[in-house]
């Protein structure tokens, strides 16, 4: 069992309240069903179907309402029933996690497929050439090799909040494995060694698909990405790569819930037959480079034609969960975050006590190898401590942390820009480590640098040092603008614990870092 679990049900629930569309009325009961209207969990990369969804409702009269989710999470959140009664259907980007966990499999009653999108690799076009490549015949060994070899670098997204990064770990497992058949402990031990030298070149995490695209396009220094085709071929001047010896496909089957009533299970079952007509199988290729799945519709445009092996899924949920937990405690490169956090006088009261008890909740989630720092700050930095999880005794790390979270004061006024430029200095440069800034604050900057010397002084880093993201969390009296400035200057993203949770947030976080 993967000690994240807790924490992902939390994360899910505040998603259920704070990430539906802009069509969701916050006075209606959750739990009624309004005819021609459906409440669909969905996967977070499905928000880019509203056009073609606004097709749909004007030929069929049926309006999806959706709650983005990673898939993950979604499934999660099915297994412990809260899912129940305030869903129609579940639109995931594969059911195959969904069947490994019986409590969830048991709540849909239904599955039909509506497009598809194999895992691929888009490469720099001049690192193809300078590798020497011919793309219908690269390999999963190949691409291992130029890592190997420290030829290629690349992103990919988090296997455990995002279904591409996991469907791409499973992708990778199973070719250099050798798997015949659906995944086994064994084949994953088998790979492990070479797992382990192929995710050396990851430079790049991401806890979606859309920021890990901002991200390559904004650092510039990964030559390539592991992702959806569909995905991919989103982003300029990238050659797309569908390994020869096989790949991971989605293929975003639309589900009915067993909790559903009558009604709305007809309407899923319009809407799915609605989505595999020929024109809107064209209109979902041509808008969002996915494949259709109806026969008679032919693929958009560079889309390339060519059968491949399909891969084997992991076959149980403990293979599947001991993937992840390698992945995540021994493949991929460790973290390394400085958590810069405002104990200004203002947190006095419920908001500290909400701090401390995110923060300790977070540390059930710190991975083996990671670095974390405390930062608090009032009118200054207060304190600097550094705490390392390590492997042969975390334990040690991890109670640290929560004595440090204990004694947090709140007191002093808020230096938001002179604690981020000290984050900065304390991190310098480590390019084996992800790194990562998470500011979380409760009101206005009041105090020391100024918003104008913070963009002097993020101007004035070099190298890695400069891509060093910062992530904040909206909160309390927080100025959303003064934070999503912030974010926008890194190259980071911002949080909102305001619409949700501070818990949520510091989640949600977990897949950038």
């Amino acid at each position: 069992m993967r000690r994240r679990i807790a924490a992902l049900t939390l994360a899910a629930l505040t998603l259920l309240t704070a990430c539906t569309s802009g069509q969701d009325d916050p006075d209606d009961d959750p739990t009624a069903y309004t005819p021609g209207t459906l409440r669909v969990l969905a996967s977070s990369e499905l928000s880019d179907m509203s056009p073609v969804l606004d097709q749909v409702r004007e030929q069929t009269g049926i309006t999806v309402r959706p709650t983005y989710m990673g898939t993950i999470d979604a499934v999660d959140l099915l297994a412990e029933g809260k899912a129940d009664q305030a869903y129609d259907a579940v639109w995931l980007a594969s059911n195959d996690y969904l069947r490994l966990r019986p409590e969830a499999r048991n709540k849909v009653v239904s599955e039909t497929p509506i497009m598809s999108s194999p895992v691929a690799i888009g490469v720099k076009p001049t690192t193809v050439q300078a590798l020497g490549w011919t793309p219908e015949d690269v390999t999963w060994s190949q691409v291992e090799k130029a890592v190997r070899d420290g030829e290629l670098t690349y992103g990919m997204t988090d296997p455990a909040r995002s279904n591409s990064g996991f469907s791409t770990l499973v992708s990778v497992a199973s070719a250099l494995s050798g798997a015949q058949s659906a995944l086994t402990d064994t084949d994953v031990r088998k790979a492990t060694p070479r797992l382990r030298e192929f995710f050396q070149g990851q430079k790049l995490t991401s806890g979606s698909s859309g920021w890990l695209a901002s991200a390559y396009t904004r650092r510039g220094n990964v030559d390539a990405l592991l992702n959806y085709e569909s995905v991919l071929k989103g982003i300029p001047d990238l050659t797309v790569i569908r390994p020869k010896d096989g790949v991971v496909t989605a293929d975003y089957p639309l589900s009915s819930l067993a909790s559903a009533s009558a009604t709305a299970r007809e309407d899923v079952r319009r809407l799915a037959e609605a989505l595999r007509t020929p024109e809107i199988q064209r209109a979902i290729t041509d808008r969002t480079h996915r494949r259709p799945v109806v026969a008679s519709v032919t693929p958009a445009p560079g889309l390339e034609t060519t059968r491949r092996r399909e891969l084997p899924f992991p076959g149980s949920r403990s293979v599947a969960d001991g993937l992840l937990d390698s992945y995540e405690n021994e493949l991929r490169r460790p973290s390394r975050t400085v958590y810069v956090l405002d104990t200004s006088g203002s947190m006095e009261g419920e908001r500290l006590a909400g701090l401390k008890s995110a923060l300790t909740g977070l540390t059930g989630d710190f991975r083996d190898r990671e670095e974390v720092t405390l930062m608090p700050f009032g009118s200054d930095v207060k304190s600097v401590r550094t705490h390392v999880v390590d492997p042969a005794n975390p334990k040690t790390g991890l109670d640290a942390i929560r004595r440090d979270t204990r004694a947090l004061k709140a007191e002093g006024d808020t230096a938001i820009y002179t604690s981020l430029e000290k984050a900065y200095e304390h991190l310098g440069t480590d390019e084996d480590m992800f790194t990562s800034i998470v500011l979380m604050t409760d009101g206005e900057n009041t105090v020391g640098a100024s918003a104008q010397d913070f963009e002097a002084f993020h101007g004035s880093l070099t190298g890695e040092q400069r891509n060093i993201p910062v992530f904040p969390i909206l909160f309390g009296d927080s100025d959303r603008s003064e934070l999503e400035h912030i974010a926008e200057l890194t190259g980071g993203r911002l949080f909102d614990a305001q619409q949700g949770s501070l818990d949520g947030a510091f989640e949600e976080i977990r897949g950038y870092q």
